[in-house]
């Protein structure tokens, strides 16, 4: 128990800041030993590097701005004590022959030492943040980053990443450029693809040589895209747009519509947000151009970006120096995510592990009978060993926290509704069954609030098989007739607590098959 309590302290407090053409972002974790991180505060100030256009030098107002800014987040990182901050200066910065006057007015002002880093640098990392945030499969991606001033482009699935790169491609950069009307016309519209088609050859060939089908986006231009394709979609994205998924059919639909508004008409999108209004036309172009000329069929977001990034590079620097113990070791951001979860919240691992056991052989089981989904399984065994996490707040209600636990933890690599339905799941293990009443639970769809019912209708039964948490129930034999469920157990000793625990867990799994469940000890 001393060994879980150790891990559920963080070692170390940083803090990341990129600085952008548009905005600074800064984002403060905390790393633990396990080399997780968890954000402890954020803050995004718009300082619009590029007011004036991209030209070779910062103006001085600009530069006031950003150094007001820097102010702001250093005050924050003083204010959490912050041990060490990493920031990291891009497009606009690097490129600007006043930049290094800007770097250093910062160190000597404010304390805060940036570092330039190189458009390839900027771009492999965003490709380990995206990496760590959604699930890449075996299949070839194309990864893109749209931001102010350049675009970063990668190529890569799960392994590897077989192109990576920054281009001079930017929506503030493009806007000033070739944008100068209101709505944007078409000739202007032609001369961006123009400029893409003549920029993006290789992007699109090596995309094309590896059939690559899927865009995942990161950052605010893609985030915003996704907000509103969402919103036109009714596709649930109130607390995360990580892992949004939406067809490249919902964006090119959406595109006829948006492309020919003018101000007030964007200004009109619920989605959009107000600093984008006069730059987002030339990231609806670029998404276009990449989706029509790669035959793109999904795209994909994630919430993980530069600062991400930065945060998993100086980890893994970092991680003997720390005394960290890599159980990132997961590659699959779900299955990491889950038990970074579990571990910071001193989980009871075995009457969990246990629980799980069950509920993955009575859900292999009862499949056919409960008309259970393909990816049900696994959403199951993650809600199974999460579902006790509530202890981490207190033993009372801990269902309830369970639910809010999983709920807002920011757990990488799922959609919303998969997050929505675990934590649904989890909450109701004890007490009461799935009810209207129950807000968090009525706010579901008709569809999802099925499946919640099925599947905690499982872990409920499997819950009761280790109602005395000693995992007393050496085995489970299930006997599945057309008209029982018998659950024959073989125990350490005496079984009665477990027959009773089960017993009283019953109704749902009952109701939902139209099957006497009953429980007995193996002779």
């Amino acid at each position: 128990m001393s060994n879980q309590k150790t891990q559920s302290q963080p070692t170390k407090r940083i803090a990341a800041i990129d600085l952008g053409t548009n905005s600074f972002h800064a984002v403060l974790v905390d790393i633990y030993p396990d080399g997780s991180f968890r954000t402890v505060n954020k803050l995004k100030e718009m300082v619009s590097l590029a007011d004036k256009g991209l030209e070779d030098r910062l103006s001085r107002q600009a530069m006031d701005r950003g150094l007001e800014a820097l102010k702001r987040i250093k005050f924050l990182c003083d204010s959490h004590n912050v041990e060490n901050i990493l920031a990291y200066a891009t497009s606009a910065i690097r490129e600007a022959k006043n930049g290094g006057d800007f770097i250093k007015e910062a160190g000597d002002e404010i304390g805060i030492r940036i570092r330039a880093i190189s458009g390839k640098m900027e771009a492999d990392m965003i490709g380990l943040a995206i990496k760590h945030n959604v699930v890449i499969e075996d299949e070839m991606v194309l990864m893109i980053d749209i931001g102010g001033g350049s675009v970063e482009f990668i190529i890569g699935n799960r392994d590897d990443f077989v192109y990576y790169n920054s281009l001079k491609l930017g929506v503030a950069r493009m806007a000033a450029t070739f944008v100068d009307s209101d709505p944007i016309k078409k000739n202007n519209v032609h001369k961006l693809k123009d400029h893409y088609k003549d920029k993006l050859a290789e992007v699109v060939k090596l995309a094309k040589e590896h059939g690559v089908k899927t865009i995942i986006g990161s950052s605010g231009t893609m985030e915003n895209i996704a907000e509103m394709v969402a919103g036109r979609n009714d596709i649930t994205a109130k607390r995360t747009l990580n892992e949004l998924n939406f067809e490249s059919d919902s964006f090119l639909d959406f595109y006829k519509e948006f492309i020919k508004l003018d101000e007030k008409g964007r200004l009109k999108e619920k989605k959009l947000e107000e600093k984008r209004v006069d730059i987002i036309n030339p990231g609806m172009v670029l998404l276009k151009y990449l989706v029509n000329k790669c035959d793109i069929e999904n795209i994909k977001i994630s919430e993980g970006a530069l600062r991400e990034g930065m945060i998993l590079n100086y980890i893994e620097q970092k991680k003997e120096e720390l005394h960290l113990d890599l159980v990132a070791s997961f590659e699959d951001p779900r299955r990491r995510s889950v038990f970074e979860l579990l571990r910071k919240c001193n989980w009871i691992k075995a009457h969990s592990q246990h629980v799980t056991k069950f509920a993955l052989q009575l859900f292999d089981e009862l499949r056919e009978d409960l008309s259970l989904e393909e990816g049900d399984r696994e959403l199951l065994e993650y809600a199974s060993l999460m579902h006790d996490i509530g202890y981490y707040i207190s033993y009372r209600k801990h269902h309830k926290h369970a639910l809010y636990l999983i709920r807002f933890s920011d757990l990488l690599g799922f959609q919303e509704d998969e997050i929505n339905i675990m934590a649904n799941v989890a909450r109701y293990h004890r007490k009461s069954a799935p009810h209207k009443r129950h807000k968090p639970y009525k706010k579901l769809s008709k569809k999802l609030r099925r499946r919640v019912k099925k599947l905690s209708a499982i872990l409920r039964v499997a819950d009761g098989l280790d109602r005395s948490h000693y995992q007393n129930v050496e085995r489970l034999e299930i006997n599945n007739t057309a008209d029982k469920i018998n659950l024959l157990i073989n125990t350490h000793s005496d079984p009665e607590l477990e027959i009773w625990g089960v017993l009283r867990k019953t109704a749902l799994l009952e109701k939902l098959t139209g099957k006497k469940v009953d429980i007995f000890k193996m002779d």
